[in-house]
């Protein structure tokens, strides 16, 4: 059974940085494209980034690019969220999922499991 957990969401002001771990447990964590998604109260679940099974590819919203950053270490089984220039419309619960297709997706029904979500605040 596959187990993604989530960590380092939390409270920050408009401006700051946070970043997101997700950590993979119960298969080949390399066999995995990563994502990280995000949905906000009232909103649907929307993609944020993705990264290709050996990190040399990553895919990013327009709305965070150039200030998110995905990035992996498959020796530790972690998929990352740098998070720049935080903004209060970043502010969702962040979930990051796995998924075991051919091609790198930014679409949510081709990711296979999913973490329970961390909490980011941003405050203006």
């Amino acid at each position: 059974q596959v187990q993604l957990v989530e960590s380092g969401g939390g409270l920050v002001q408009a401006g700051g940085s946070l970043r997101l771990s997700c950590t993979v447990s119960g298969r080949t964590f390399s066999s995995y494209h990563m994502g990280w998604f995000r949905q906000a109260p009232g909103k649907e679940r929307e993609f944020v980034a993705s990264v290709t099974r050996s990190g040399g590819n990553t895919y990013y919203a327009d709305s965070v690019k150039g200030r998110f950053t995905i990035s992996r270490d498959n020796a530790k089984s972690t998929v990352y969220l740098q998070m720049n220039s935080l903004k209060p419309a970043d502010t969702a619960v962040y979930y990051c999922a796995a998924d075991y297709g051919i091609l790198m997706s930014s679409f949510i029904n081709n990711y296979d499991y999913w973490g329970q979500g961390t909490q980011v605040t941003v405050s203006s």
